[in-house]
């Protein structure tokens, strides 16, 4: 069960195109400097996106290079967390 609500909305998100799935990373990277959390935020980006290496690229459009490293710097020496972050952000 737990694993299917980690995966909610996927079969929704394969139907949008390029420009919705952008549009709605972007609403995330909004809610990220309000306060959503980076691992929340390359989580849903993933699954919007439908990879961690596209979710990257959408990300990267809204981020700069130096706030993306900031973000994986901030997981300390989480290395689960770090690696989730580096993956969809670098």
């Amino acid at each position: 069960m737990l694993d299917k609500l980690n995966n909610i909305g996927d079969e929704l998100y394969q139907s949008w195109n390029e420009e919705q799935r952008r549009d709605e990373i972007g609403k995330l990277v909004q809610g990220y400097r309000n306060g959503l959390p980076a691992p929340i935020l390359c989580q849903l980006a993933t699954s919007i996106a439908g990879s961690p290496e596209l979710a990257s690229g959408h990300l990267a459009a809204f981020l700069s290079r130096n706030e993306r490293k900031s973000m994986v710097k901030q997981a300390g020496n989480n290395r689960e967390l770090r690696s989730l972050l580096k993956a969809t952000l670098l």
